[in-house]
This record gives structure tokens, C-alpha cells and sequence, in this order.
């Protein structure tokens, strides 16, 4: 994916927030956009309601796990997007950010993480647009 966009998603434990937006691009953009997500201290389970809601979508979570942000991954990165990680999240000049101020999904029942996967969904959708890459609907 040489000539692919890469986006790097990041939240504070990277798993709700910034995994959901990673499974929701990569869904869409179907490999036209090279796809990360990390955390600045990284959780050491994803977050299970974040999984149902995503399961409930059709995305498999079930081999992901959270990861930790490196050097390499922002310096490759053409577009940052943070999630809630305030001061936590390195500023690496240069780079594109977005600031998605999400609600944290810690601790919430499957119902109340709903729509905030429903908000990061239309974000993906228009950040795709922004990007000049149409959503893929895939079947």
C-alpha cells in the first residue's frame, strides 16, 4: 500500500475509540487507505462493549489487541486523529490532526457505546470524503 494515505487513529488505551475507527476505515476504505491505531497507554483488554457493538456490525475484533504508539507509526502517518488523549497523545510536526472529542466508552453498557460507534462511523465516512476516497459499501 506504498501509495496509500495513512491514518493513525489514537485514544489513551486503544481499545474502544481508536480500534472501532480503525475496523470502520479499514471496512470502507477496502485497502486505498492504509489504516493504524495505538495508544499512548495502551489498555491490556479491548473494551467488551466496544467489541459486541462492532460485532453487531459485522467486524471481527476478536484477534485484535491494543497497541502501543511508536515513533514510526506517527512519522508514517499523513493524517493523525486523536480521540480524547488530551496532553497524552505525542504532537509529531508536520502531520495532519484531527482532535475527535468522543465520549470515553470505559465502562459503558453495549447501549450507550452504540452511539458513539454510530458518531465515529459518520466521522470515517466524512474524513473518506475529505480525502478524495468514496466510502465502499462492501457486501
Amino acid at each position: 500500500m506504498a501509495d496509500a494515505p495513512v491514518v493513525l487513529f489514537l485514544c489513551v488505551h486503544n481499545a474502544g475509540r481508536s480500534l472501532a475507527a480503525r475496523l470502520l476505515l479499514e471496512h470502507y476504505a477496502r485497502g486505498r487507505i492504509e489504516v493504524r491505531s495505538a495508544g499512548s497507554e495502551p489498555a491490556e483488554h479491548l473494551n467488551p462493549s466496544v467489541v459486541a457493538v462492532l460485532d453487531e456490525r459485522g467486524l471481527d475484533a476478536s484477534a485484535e489487541a491494543p497497541k502501543a504508539l511508536t515513533d514510526e507509526m506517527a512519522r508514517e502517518a499523513d493524517v493523525v486523529v486523536t480521540m480524547g488523549c488530551g496532553d497524552t497523545c505525542p504532537y509529531y510536526p508536520g502531520k495532519r490532526y484531527l482532535d475527535w472529542d468522543l465520549e470515553d466508552p470505559a465502562g459503558l453498557d453495549v447501549a450507550r457505546v452504540r452511539p458513539i460507534i454510530d458518531e465515529i462511523d459518520r466521522r470515517v465516512r466524512a474524513l473518506m470524503v475529505e480525502m478524495g476516497v468514496a466510502p465502499d459499501e462492501p457486501s
